[in-house]
């Protein structure tokens, strides 16, 4: 944990306020899912579905990334955030956007509001991009963590990009394509682009901090790092361009076993650990890592699905994106937050009294209680709600619906309760 710990940490107020906005995305990610579960059941391409997963994909995940990564660049690139005065600026312009483009499709107005609300998502992930890219230029370490996260920064710039032309396109029609064909390269290059190398880049440094591992083969994630981004630029310019089924196949295979090999490190990690018992942030994570099989597996079935029924395509396909945005993003990024935002806010509180009195444990800033509970709901939520897309049960939908608005409550008590901790040191005795 104390490599969290650095003199080059940006200040509290450029991290925190991505826990909240965060942490209130999240509820409203469940709220959304409540009063319109039904639309897991229809064509994945339908407007309100569309604006349940840019709120929790833009709203909840990312905005969650960013405030950590920010505290987590001085330790990935041993250097100094480029700009906080920026990073300010970024947050207040990304959150009204988010809002903006989730409302824009809820309310399905793709041609007056959509194309305004994709312009100003652009613009504020364009200034996070460039943050972050000024920030790796002025390090002079250049691991394989640094360099899964610079690669997720410009999968993330040219997954924006092309959502904002799809969504100008609704406007201009100039693409030769349906939005459809380009909707499934927007997705693709953002989840497996920019979610999942940023996870491996963070989660490679974080999760052997966390466990206490040492002697681990990072040859693997050397392996990973270019199977994964040749197998992804593969699929983007043969989707583009040749749309060859049996090339598509052979790119999804390099991503598979780039994915693999992360999944081995990670494995070796825990193996070799130190710390033998497991807080409620480390299950979470390691939950996480588990369930990023999943995807594998069902990406498998789509490939060769072709002769598969319609109506049952699409649900595989919903499946497919609860697999990766609840059952890996979501699992990953609850664990952390356990692991990170309680020490931000400690060393925040408490780095004054440090040896002049007994301070509280990060751990003590949250209820381990709620969180225990917590976890049990989101681990009943994950598997009532695939077998509710894939049954085509509107009631498992709604129990599991429920479930998650729940399991957002108790994250928002926890988060606020870190946040708004009073010092409470304890004299020595």
């Amino acid at each position: 944990m104390n490599g969290l710990k650095t003199n080059n940490a940006p200040h509290i107020g450029v991290v925190v306020p991505h826990f909240i906005f965060g942490a209130i995305s999240f509820f409203i990610v469940a709220i959304m899912l409540v009063f319109s579960s039904s639309s897991l059941l229809e064509v994945y391409f339908n407007t309100k579905l569309i604006a349940i997963t840019h709120m929790a994909i833009l709203g909840w995940a990312t905005m969650i990334i960013f405030g950590a990564l920010y505290q987590l660049i001085p330790v990935v690139f041993e250097t100094a955030l480029f700009s906080e005065k920026l990073a300010k600026v970024t947050f207040w312009m990304a959150a009204f956007s988010v809002l903006f483009l989730s409302y824009s499709f809820w309310v399905a107005s793709f041609t007056m509001l959509l194309p305004y609300a994709s312009v100003c998502m652009f613009i504020s992930l364009l200034f996070f991009v460039i943050n972050v890219l000024l920030s790796y230029r002025k390090s002079e370490l250049k691991n394989m963590s640094s360099k899964f996260v610079i690669a997720a920064i410009i999968w993330l710039l040219l997954t924006e990009l092309l959502g904002t032309l799809i969504a100008l396109n609704f406007k201009f029609n100039f693409f030769s394509e349906a939005h459809i064909h380009y909707l499934k390269i927007h997705a693709t290059i953002g989840l497996i682009g920019w979610f999942l190398l940023l996870i491996i880049g963070v989660g490679s440094t974080l999760i052997p901090m966390f466990l206490i591992s040492h002697q681990l083969n990072f040859k693997k994630l050397k392996a990973s790092f270019y199977l994964i981004n040749g197998g992804l630029l593969g699929i983007a310019i043969n989707w583009f361009l040749i749309n060859n089924s049996i090339l598509t196949g052979i790119c999804w295979l390099l991503v598979a076993s780039g994915v693999l090999f992360f999944v081995s490190f990670i494995f070796d990690s825990y193996k070799k650990r130190m710390r033998k018992k497991l807080d409620v942030g480390m299950q979470y994570s390691l939950l996480a890592i588990v369930s990023v099989l999943l995807p594998i597996i069902i990406s498998s079935v789509l490939i060769v699905g072709s002769n598969v029924e319609f109506q049952l395509l699409s649900r595989i396909v919903v499946f497919y994106g609860f697999s990766i945005i609840f059952g890996f993003i979501t699992t990953l990024i609850l664990g952390q937050t356990y692991k990170t935002l309680p020490f931000i806010v400690w060393l925040e509180k408490y780095k004054k009294l440090v040896g002049k009195t007994k301070t509280p444990l990060p751990r003590e800033l949250y209820s381990e209680k709620i969180a225990s509970i917590q976890f049990y709901l989101y681990l009943g939520f994950i598997i009532i709600m695939p077998i509710g897309i894939l049954s085509n049960n509107l009631l498992l939908l709604k129990i599991g619906s429920i479930m998650l608005l729940l399991v957002t409550i108790l994250y928002n008590i926890n988060v606020f309760k870190i946040i708004l901790h009073n010092v409470k040191p304890i004299k020595n005795e």
